[in-house]
């Protein structure tokens, strides 16, 4: 008997029968609402409606397919590489050609690319991945302890995306197991979780100790996954877990230093996500806010706690923290900035903004189409177009970390003015953090706005993304970070680490973008953070 089923059976005496010695919180109260199986009539078209006036000409369909052809073929050399170097573990390491395990030993690479594999219609590879997905135990672990975030966004995540697609019952089998592991992280007095499990404690069904201040986004980017798979399951544990942890962020949200924004720091312990002073739509906090629109969509439109959210967060977010820098050209752009509230109630809003943020345009077109605000589309395309701008002004071509800019007064234009500028860059104006880590956030937001707004344009400018970041990454064995972006490609250094989400999420999202829109539409799809697509209600 593997050590998972031991696990399954401490926490499981039957199926949905809980055991008592491990969950031990109150019954939520009042219970959630029934899980969907429809959408609601009333819930909007998120993608635009290509007609023939979108009709490409014969040399467009051709560009597209090559540039598509050329995203799918880096994906395929990097995971035969991972095959060759690191099969069944975490990591792969691209400059020394080895492998490492830091997210459990539960061959991570492997369980995030699943739906990548498939989407690309790579078919064998995906079918020996399932196999060796049959063998992964998760009742052991390379550490003592397991991070709920991770394990959530990247295996949760990447099981529930690849049954959604394949119906591979293996898959879900194993996502069931992973959920009622994670299900032992709310096994505290409140309910509310920890950010990791003690693994052994775990496998007793002894009750956790839950850490006192965390990041935002750990206990608010657990919805969409757990939620998943309460809807494909029918067991409504998993989706009333969040749901509790979700009504506590409702119920605080206007009560914070900063009204309608969450701080980066929160506190499971003393259920308090508002004492804290820090605010930031970057590293921290931006899944938590990215899965409240999210979160609507995927329970079919039909309540309104997810929907208010999503509005309160983004008035907020404009007002108190996006900002149109003042560059030469007077590009209409916008960044996303971090602020501090002093105990008297002054925001000062920073001037930095980092690569995490970048998810925030496609957020903001998402919530647009979904909760009928066309405004909200178009600061979208303002904010990544900021993002866009920031990989330009590189010689790499890449953006770095963090950078920091000159604010014009106000949203509208400024002239640019060479002696402030000057000022600024010997104060720190420029990247703050010189690293580029491989993409994510503004791949996100780049697949979206095509696929919302229809603009073509936007494929130019991600096919300039991609070859600036697979040409500037690539290393021996596949593609790590760089070290400083600020140099030109030819004189880059690559990290030796590829992270998981290099297959999972970055090459997926460069691959739709120059894939037709039937493939993973967004009126069919929701996805998670790590790129995992989960089946909306029909």
């Amino acid at each position: 008997m593997s050590s998972t089923l031991r696990i399954i059976q401490l926490n499981v005496r039957k199926r949905g029968e809980v055991h008592e010695s491990l969950i031990v919180p109150p019954p939520l109260d009042p219970p959630a609402p029934p899980l969907q199986t429809r959408r609601s009539a009333n819930m909007p078209r998120i993608q635009h409606v290509f007609t023939d006036d979108d009709e490409e000409t014969h040399a467009a369909a051709i560009l597209r397919e090559t540039r598509r052809r050329k995203v799918r073929d880096v994906f395929a050399r990097d995971w035969q590489s991972y095959r060759a170097h690191a099969w069944l573990q975490d990591d792969l390491n691209p400059v020394s050609g080895t492998g490492k395990d830091q997210f459990s030993g539960w061959a991570a690479t492997l369980v995030d690319a699943l739906d990548t594999l498939w989407i690309m219609g790579l078919r064998a590879e995906f079918d020996e991945a399932v196999d060796a997905v049959g063998r992964i135990d998760f009742g052991a672990s390379t550490h003592g302890r397991v991070n709920m975030f991770e394990t959530t966004i990247r295996y949760l995540g990447g099981l529930l995306a690849a049954h959604d697609l394949s119906g591979r019952p293996v898959l879900l089998a194993k996502a069931v197991e992973l959920g009622d592991l994670l299900l032992a992280g709310f096994n505290t007095p409140d309910g509310l979780p920890v950010d990791f499990i003690a693994f052994e404690r775990a496998k007793t069904g002894e009750g956790l100790a839950i850490e006192q201040w965390v990041v935002a986004a750990s206990p608010g980017t657990l919805s969409l996954e757990m939620t998943r798979l309460s809807q494909v399951t029918g067991d409504r544990r998993y989706h009333e877990a969040v749901t509790r942890v979700m009504r506590l962020f409702d119920a605080q949200q206007m009560k914070t230093r900063l009204p309608g924004l969450w701080p980066m720091w929160v506190s499971m312990a003393q259920k308090d996500v508002s004492a804290r002073d820090e605010f930031t739509l970057g590293g921290n906090g931006d899944s938590l806010f990215e899965y409240l629109p999210k979160m609507h969509a995927l329970l079919g439109a039909d309540e309104d706690m997810y929907a208010g959210m999503t509005r309160r967060f983004m008035k907020t977010a404009e007002d108190a923290l996006f900002f149109r820098p003042m560059v030469p050209d007077q590009a209409d752009i916008l960044v996303s900035a971090a602020a501090r509230v002093s105990p008297e109630g002054a925001v000062t809003r920073g001037t930095e903004s980092e690569h995490l943020a970048c998810f925030i345009g496609g957020t903001f077109a998402l919530a647009g189409r979904l909760l009928q605000m066309p405004a909200a589309v178009e600061t979208g395309g303002r904010l990544a177009r900021g993002c866009a701008y920031a990989y330009g002004a590189f010689a790499s071509g890449m953006m770095p970390e963090r950078f920091d800019m000159v604010p014009c007064p106000t949203k509208a234009a400024c002239a640019w003015d060479e002696a402030l500028w000057a000022d600024k860059a010997r104060r720190g104006a420029g990247p703050t953090a010189w690293k580029g880590e491989l993409p994510r956030g503004f791949t996100t937001a780049k697949d979206p706005r095509y696929r919302i707004t229809g603009d073509a344009a936007l494929q130019d400018t991600a096919w300039a993304m991609f070859e600036a970041v697979a040409n500037g990454t690539a290393a021996a064995f596949g593609h790590g970070s760089v070290k400083d972006v600020t140099v030109p490609q030819g004189e880059l250094v690559r990290e030796d680490y590829m992270e998981s989400f290099w297959l999972a999420e970055t090459l997926k999202y460069f691959y739709l973008v120059f894939s037709p829109p039937n493939v993973i539409s967004l009126d069919e799809f929701v996805l998670n953070t790590e790129a995992h697509p989960l089946r909306m209600p029909s």
